[in-house]
């Protein structure tokens, strides 16, 4: 259920009138998703790098290490995946939706809350039956060289995000619209459609459907 709170600020003589109401809206996936999160030691090589630092030659591949540090955690250990991207794939896809809506008004119309586990990471549930499972990408790095990645790869899942928005900008049907757009166009995640793949698509559910 959306909770109202009204705010007025005063512009010169002119008065805007926020009409701030949250919402909770789960949202599962409708393509895997894949996570790559910077690892530490990528950011510590980088920087040696910058550091002038000579190296240490190349390490031995460790494929279940890569795994596991291409987690986003949640503080209780949970995987997790940064609120950001969801609200990038709204903003992104916002003008396909309304040519009226321009991404900095989209940006400015909400807010994804601060999950009280992970700060900017929301939990990612999924079956226990289903899961995620390591994947292996052959991908290009620079111009000719190929590299292997290892990481987490979510079948089945989902998230429920806890949404402020401005009721003045924006209604809860164009917020959720938005939002499936943003899903089905632009996606989160590695290989998502915004980059030319398929994964990380999502959709506004009631449920989630490993659970109906």
């Amino acid at each position: 259920m959306a909770t109202k709170q009204k705010t007025t600020g005063e512009v010169g003589t002119k008065l805007l009138d926020l009409d701030l109401q949250t919402i909770r809206v789960k949202i599962e996936g409708s393509s895997p998703l894949i996570v790559h999160k910077f690892s530490e030691k990528a950011k510590r090589q980088m920087l040696a790098k910058m550091q002038g630092k000579a190296s240490k030659g190349k390490e031995l591949r460790d494929p279940e290490a890569d795994y596991e540090g291409a987690f986003y955690r949640l503080s209780d250990d949970r995987p997790g995946f940064p609120a950001l991207g969801f609200k990038s794939a709204a903003v992104t896809a916002c003008t396909s939706l309304n040519k009226e809506l321009s991404k900095v008004l989209a940006r400015q119309a909400f807010h994804i809350e601060p999950h009280a586990d992970g700060g900017d990471l929301y939990p990612i549930d999924f079956p226990e039956s289903c899961p995620p499972v390591m994947r292996e990408d052959t991908v290009t790095v620079g111009i000719e060289k190929t590299d292997l990645r290892y990481r987490p790869e979510f079948r089945r899942w989902g998230t429920e995000l806890v949404i402020t928005y401005n009721a003045r900008a924006i209604s809860r049907e164009q917020l959720v619209n938005l939002l499936n757009l943003g899903g089905f166009a632009v996606g989160v995640g590695e290989h998502r459609p915004e980059r030319n793949g398929d994964k990380g698509r999502f959709k506004v559910v009631n449920n989630y459907s490993w659970e109906s």
